[in-house]
């Protein structure tokens, strides 16, 4: 790509994918801008798990924090513009929609369904883009969320309740913005490109990542749906690791996929009582319940002092740093989900399981105080060392649960088919979900819809728009 393309309509999934591909002037430009001038167009070509020198840089959970000898790697998802990884689907959404349907952010808005991250995300593109974004979202998510979609130019269209009440937004996204001509909904539940983004993007981004830790398998893929696009980084890593298991992680108080149970719970961003339309079901192994509260005992965890973590859990300080403050609750949740698979899947050092940090823990400044105020103090050395001893003692056995058991992937067809024929989706479309041909001819789409992205970039180039 030239370095004259026009900087605000951003890359194609393959330089998403492989940066390398890209003018190395433009990549070092980009990655000062995420700095310097976070809102400068060029940030598009931030969207990518890379760092400026083409390294992933992942996370390893030492085992004296995990308990477990197997290898716990994690992708840093707080690095990407707009502090997460969310960002990714986000972007790729909107530009499936403007190769489709054009470019004319004067003329349309766009919609972002979200409990957060995927609103923040939303907003952050739309402003560099240059579009109106509205945020439809819970009114019970955290106050960071709304300040961040407010601080990157998004408003917000609040519906009652909180995580698990996601159904009820989409139900307002559709009555009011559906079928509008002036609104561009972006549905990270249904759209596939937020499918193509995962498989494409991130599961090479796991592949390189383990590949840098001089490791050569990965055993288990794990990552809680919140929209289950990030599962679909499992569809992507089966071709390279063809006995690997795929985890999708869920709160113990929501537990949707495990036994059709619903309720409220604390983890934003994950478990929103539904089997979504872009969830591959039948590629999933394992579903694994944690308790909410665990999640925020491991953030406040996980953003202790050095000298604590030695103290509490035999972690050195140069083992630590790199984990401190990189987790949010829902990147938590992946982790604990992530140890429970290996106990249960009884996994040595010879063996890894990868997971996703989806933020960090910059924008649950208000979770963690209401944490403090529930214990009635600030978390003390001995609180964090009691939380560490529950870590060490999660069941891989009671909250697990094996999906190649007769009737359990048709059971979560079932409910994804209740769910969705609900919003008008066709009942023979999603029939064919149950063949694995039909995610791999989604896809099979990303080169042609690389190369209409490459040739609009081109015209606006020699038009000078």
């Amino acid at each position: 790509m030239s370095r004259s393309f026009p900087s605000h309509l951003g890359p194609t999934y393959e330089e998403m994918r492989t940066p390398a591909v890209l003018d190395p002037a433009l990549r070092r430009q980009a990655a000062a801008l995420q700095a310097e001038d976070p809102f400068h167009p060029h940030n598009l070509y931030n969207i990518r798990w890379h760092d400026v020198q083409g390294r992933i840089n992942p996370l390893v959970v030492p085992s004296a924090l995990s308990g477990v000898e197997a290898n716990i790697v994690v992708l840093d998802g707080g690095r990407f513009p707009s502090g997460s990884m969310k960002v990714g689907p986000a972007y790729a959404i909107l530009m499936e929609r403007e190769i489709h349907a054009g470019l004319r952010p004067e003329a349309v808005r766009v919609i972002g369904p979200s409990t957060g991250n995927f609103g923040i995300g939303t907003a952050y593109v739309s402003r560099l883009k240059g579009y109106e974004a509205r945020i439809v979202m819970p009114e019970g998510m955290s106050a960071e969320r709304y300040a961040l979609i407010r601080a990157y130019g998004g408003l917000t269209d609040l519906t009652p309740g909180t995580e698990s009440d996601v159904v009820l937004t989409l139900r307002h996204t559709q009555r009011t913005y559906g079928g509008r001509p002036d609104c561009w909904v972006l549905g990270q539940f249904e759209d596939m490109a937020n499918y193509r983004f995962h498989r494409h993007v991130t599961a090479e981004a796991v592949r390189r990542a383990v590949r840098e830790l001089g490791l050569d398998r990965v055993d288990a893929f794990v990552s809680a749906p919140g929209s289950a696009g990030t599962l679909a980084a499992g569809d992507g890593l089966r071709g390279s690791f063809p006995d690997l298991k795929v985890a999708a992680v869920e709160p113990r108080e929501c537990s949707t996929l495990f036994d059709g149970g619903g309720g409220q719970h604390v983890i934003e961003g994950i478990g929103d009582q539904m089997v979504t339309l872009i969830h591959n079901v039948f590629a999933t192994d394992l579903v694994v319940r944690v308790a909410g509260e665990m999640t925020l005992r491991g953030m406040e965890l996980m953003c202790a002092a050095p000298r604590v973590m030695e103290e509490v859990c035999g972690v050195t300080a140069t083992e630590f740093a790199p984990l401190r403050h990189r987790f949010g609750p829902s990147g938590i949740c992946n982790l604990l989900g992530a140890i429970q698979v290996a106990r249960h899947l009884g996994l040595t050092r010879e063996h890894t399981v990868v997971t996703i940090a989806t933020d960090s823990h910059d924008r649950y400044g208000s979770v963690r105080e209401n944490l403090a105020a529930r214990l009635g103090r600030t978390p003390q050395p001995e609180d964090l060392a009691q939380w560490h001893r529950e870590i060490m003692a999660l069941d891989g056995e009671a909250d697990v649960l094996a999906l190649d058991a007769p009737g359990q992937h048709e059971r979560l067809h079932r409910m994804k088919k209740t769910t969705w024929s609900e919003f008008g989706k066709d009942p023979a479309y999603m029939e064919r979900m149950r063949d694995p041909e039909f995610w791999d001819e989604e896809y099979a789409r990303i080169p042609e819809l690389d190369r209409r992205w490459q040739e609009i970039r081109t015209a606006v180039d020699q038009n000078g728009t």
